[in-house]
Protein backbone atom coordinates (compact mmCIF):
# COMPACT_ATOMS: atom_id res chain seq x y z
CA UNK A 1 0.00 0.00 0.00
CA UNK A 2 1.86 3.79 -1.02
CA UNK A 3 0.95 6.06 0.99
CA UNK A 4 0.72 10.17 0.94
CA UNK A 5 0.15 12.88 2.95
CA UNK A 6 -3.67 13.39 1.96
CA UNK A 7 -4.70 9.90 1.28
CA UNK A 8 -4.20 5.93 1.30
CA UNK A 9 -3.67 4.59 -1.55
CA UNK A 10 -4.27 0.92 -2.72
CA UNK A 11 -3.97 -1.15 -6.35
CA UNK A 12 -6.96 -2.10 -7.90
CA UNK A 13 -6.47 -5.11 -10.30
CA UNK A 14 -10.40 -5.84 -11.05
CA UNK A 15 -13.64 -3.34 -10.44
CA UNK A 16 -16.64 -5.01 -8.58
CA UNK A 17 -19.99 -4.26 -9.91
CA UNK A 18 -21.27 -1.59 -7.15
CA UNK A 19 -22.62 1.71 -6.44
CA UNK A 20 -19.17 3.53 -6.70
CA UNK A 21 -17.73 6.75 -7.71
CA UNK A 22 -15.33 5.59 -11.29
CA UNK A 23 -13.92 7.72 -13.43
CA UNK A 24 -12.97 6.97 -17.16
CA UNK A 25 -9.77 8.90 -18.16
CA UNK A 26 -9.88 8.51 -22.52
CA UNK A 27 -7.55 9.40 -24.88
CA UNK A 28 -9.21 11.07 -28.10
CA UNK A 29 -9.30 9.71 -31.25
CA UNK A 30 -7.38 10.15 -34.03
CA UNK A 31 -6.41 13.32 -36.37
CA UNK A 32 -4.28 13.85 -39.31
CA UNK A 33 -1.40 15.23 -37.42
CA UNK A 34 -1.27 12.08 -35.14
CA UNK A 35 -0.60 10.15 -38.51
CA UNK A 36 2.59 12.18 -39.68
CA UNK A 37 3.95 11.76 -36.16
CA UNK A 38 3.86 15.45 -35.55
CA UNK A 39 3.67 16.80 -31.98
CA UNK A 40 0.52 17.94 -32.35
CA UNK A 41 0.46 19.57 -29.01
CA UNK A 42 -2.29 22.43 -28.18
CA UNK A 43 -2.89 23.36 -31.89
CA UNK A 44 -6.88 22.48 -32.68
CA UNK A 45 -6.85 19.61 -34.79
CA UNK A 46 -10.52 17.66 -35.90
CA UNK A 47 -10.75 14.01 -35.79
CA UNK A 48 -9.94 12.21 -38.88
CA UNK A 49 -12.56 9.29 -40.01
CA UNK A 50 -10.47 7.03 -38.31
CA UNK A 51 -10.66 9.03 -35.27
CA UNK A 52 -14.38 9.13 -35.22
CA UNK A 53 -14.34 5.46 -35.88
CA UNK A 54 -12.10 4.99 -32.33
CA UNK A 55 -14.69 6.79 -30.65
CA UNK A 56 -17.39 5.02 -31.62
CA UNK A 57 -15.51 1.98 -31.05
CA UNK A 58 -14.76 3.36 -27.43
CA UNK A 59 -18.77 4.08 -26.98
CA UNK A 60 -19.44 0.78 -27.62
CA UNK A 61 -16.96 -0.43 -25.18
CA UNK A 62 -18.26 1.50 -22.43
CA UNK A 63 -22.29 1.58 -23.40
CA UNK A 64 -22.98 0.18 -20.09
CA UNK A 65 -21.63 2.90 -18.24
CA UNK A 66 -24.23 5.67 -17.73
CA UNK A 67 -21.81 9.11 -17.28
CA UNK A 68 -23.33 11.45 -14.34
CA UNK A 69 -20.95 13.82 -15.30
CA UNK A 70 -18.33 14.66 -18.55
CA UNK A 71 -14.65 16.54 -18.66
CA UNK A 72 -12.54 17.68 -21.61
CA UNK A 73 -9.62 19.50 -22.81
CA UNK A 74 -10.84 22.64 -24.26
CA UNK A 75 -9.37 21.35 -28.00
CA UNK A 76 -12.00 19.88 -30.60
CA UNK A 77 -10.59 16.81 -30.70
CA UNK A 78 -11.05 15.83 -27.35
CA UNK A 79 -14.29 17.68 -27.10
CA UNK A 80 -15.67 15.53 -30.13
CA UNK A 81 -14.40 12.31 -28.77
CA UNK A 82 -16.20 12.91 -25.00
CA UNK A 83 -19.54 13.48 -27.27
CA UNK A 84 -19.42 10.94 -29.78
CA UNK A 85 -18.82 9.03 -25.85
CA UNK A 86 -21.49 10.32 -24.22
CA UNK A 87 -24.41 12.20 -26.20
CA UNK A 88 -26.87 12.61 -23.75
CA UNK A 89 -24.02 14.76 -21.24
CA UNK A 90 -22.92 18.28 -22.40
CA UNK A 91 -18.79 17.94 -21.82
CA UNK A 92 -17.57 20.82 -19.26
CA UNK A 93 -14.73 22.06 -20.48
CA UNK A 94 -11.43 22.30 -18.09
CA UNK A 95 -8.17 24.30 -18.96
CA UNK A 96 -6.08 21.57 -16.59
CA UNK A 97 -7.10 19.19 -19.66
CA UNK A 98 -4.94 20.23 -22.12
CA UNK A 99 -2.40 18.52 -24.05
CA UNK A 100 1.47 19.70 -23.00
CA UNK A 101 2.39 23.03 -24.60
CA UNK A 102 5.35 22.19 -26.55
CA UNK A 103 6.40 25.66 -27.27
CA UNK A 104 8.99 26.14 -30.45
CA UNK A 105 8.56 22.51 -31.54
CA UNK A 106 4.36 22.53 -32.08
CA UNK A 107 3.57 21.21 -34.84
CA UNK A 108 6.90 19.71 -36.06
CA UNK A 109 7.44 16.25 -37.06
CA UNK A 110 9.61 13.71 -34.96
CA UNK A 111 12.13 13.90 -37.78
CA UNK A 112 12.52 17.51 -37.70
CA UNK A 113 13.63 17.55 -33.79
CA UNK A 114 16.41 18.64 -32.30
CA UNK A 115 19.23 16.09 -30.24
CA UNK A 116 17.89 17.86 -27.12
CA UNK A 117 14.36 17.04 -28.12
CA UNK A 118 14.83 13.74 -28.79
CA UNK A 119 17.30 13.19 -26.00
CA UNK A 120 14.17 14.03 -23.55
CA UNK A 121 12.05 11.80 -25.40
CA UNK A 122 13.88 8.65 -24.96
CA UNK A 123 14.35 9.59 -21.23
CA UNK A 124 11.50 11.54 -19.56
CA UNK A 125 12.36 10.75 -16.09
CA UNK A 126 16.36 11.94 -16.51
CA UNK A 127 16.07 15.09 -19.07
CA UNK A 128 14.53 17.78 -18.11
CA UNK A 129 11.96 19.35 -20.94
CA UNK A 130 13.65 21.73 -23.17
CA UNK A 131 13.54 25.20 -23.36
CA UNK A 132 10.04 26.37 -24.10
CA UNK A 133 8.10 22.98 -23.29
CA UNK A 134 6.02 22.91 -20.16
CA UNK A 135 7.47 20.96 -17.61
CA UNK A 136 6.37 17.56 -17.10
CA UNK A 137 6.26 18.16 -13.28
CA UNK A 138 3.71 21.00 -14.31
CA UNK A 139 1.63 18.56 -16.11
CA UNK A 140 1.43 16.50 -12.97
CA UNK A 141 0.74 19.10 -10.96
CA UNK A 142 -2.51 20.16 -13.11
CA UNK A 143 -3.57 16.80 -13.32
CA UNK A 144 -3.65 15.94 -10.20
CA UNK A 145 -5.10 19.51 -9.14
CA UNK A 146 -8.34 18.48 -11.15
CA UNK A 147 -8.61 15.06 -9.50
CA UNK A 148 -8.70 16.28 -6.76
CA UNK A 149 -11.54 18.50 -8.04
CA UNK A 150 -13.04 15.09 -8.81
CA UNK A 151 -13.19 14.12 -5.37
CA UNK A 152 -16.01 16.13 -5.14
CA UNK A 153 -17.80 15.37 -7.79
CA UNK A 154 -20.58 11.97 -7.82
CA UNK A 155 -21.24 9.15 -9.90
CA UNK A 156 -19.28 8.24 -12.91
CA UNK A 157 -17.19 10.82 -14.59
CA UNK A 158 -15.85 10.76 -18.16
CA UNK A 159 -12.63 12.54 -18.97
CA UNK A 160 -11.44 13.74 -22.36
CA UNK A 161 -8.21 14.31 -22.82
CA UNK A 162 -4.48 13.37 -24.33
CA UNK A 163 -1.17 11.36 -24.20
CA UNK A 164 0.95 13.58 -22.38
CA UNK A 165 -1.96 15.06 -19.84
CA UNK A 166 -3.33 11.84 -19.65
CA UNK A 167 0.07 10.26 -18.39
CA UNK A 168 0.20 13.35 -16.11
CA UNK A 169 -3.13 12.21 -14.35
CA UNK A 170 -1.73 8.38 -14.46
CA UNK A 171 1.51 9.42 -12.62
CA UNK A 172 -0.60 11.27 -9.81
CA UNK A 173 -3.02 8.80 -9.59
CA UNK A 174 -0.03 6.44 -8.96
CA UNK A 175 2.41 7.42 -6.67
CA UNK A 176 4.68 4.37 -7.11
CA UNK A 177 5.17 4.13 -10.80
CA UNK A 178 8.90 6.20 -10.76
CA UNK A 179 7.94 7.74 -13.99
CA UNK A 180 7.13 4.73 -15.78
CA UNK A 181 3.81 6.27 -17.74
CA UNK A 182 6.14 8.51 -19.53
CA UNK A 183 7.70 6.23 -21.54
CA UNK A 184 4.68 3.82 -22.49
CA UNK A 185 2.60 4.46 -25.70
CA UNK A 186 -1.10 4.88 -25.10
CA UNK A 187 -2.96 4.72 -28.25
CA UNK A 188 -6.01 7.04 -29.36
CA UNK A 189 -9.29 5.94 -27.47
CA UNK A 190 -7.09 3.96 -24.95
CA UNK A 191 -9.38 3.98 -21.48
CA UNK A 192 -7.87 3.75 -18.02
CA UNK A 193 -10.04 3.60 -15.06
CA UNK A 194 -10.06 4.08 -11.33
CA UNK A 195 -12.60 3.95 -8.36
CA UNK A 196 -12.22 6.38 -5.53
CA UNK A 197 -12.31 4.09 -2.48
CA UNK A 198 -13.64 4.67 1.29
CA UNK A 199 -10.62 5.72 2.44
CA UNK A 200 -10.81 8.56 0.65
CA UNK A 201 -8.56 8.17 -2.41
CA UNK A 202 -8.48 7.15 -5.87
CA UNK A 203 -7.70 3.71 -6.56
CA UNK A 204 -4.13 3.12 -9.10
CA UNK A 205 -5.74 3.23 -12.20
CA UNK A 206 -5.88 0.27 -14.95
CA UNK A 207 -6.34 -0.07 -18.86
CA UNK A 208 -9.78 -1.58 -20.10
Amino acid sequence: MALRKRSCWVSANDFQERNAKMIYIIRHGQTALNITNALQGRSDHPLNETGIRQAEEAAERLKGVSFDIVYSSPLIRAIRTAEIIAPKRKPIIDERLIEMEYGPYEGKSLRELGPEVMTFFRDFVHNPAPEGMEPLDSVVKRGGAFMEDCCRTDGNILISTHAIAMKGILEYLTPDSGGSYWSRNIRNCAVFTAEYLPEGAWSVPVEL
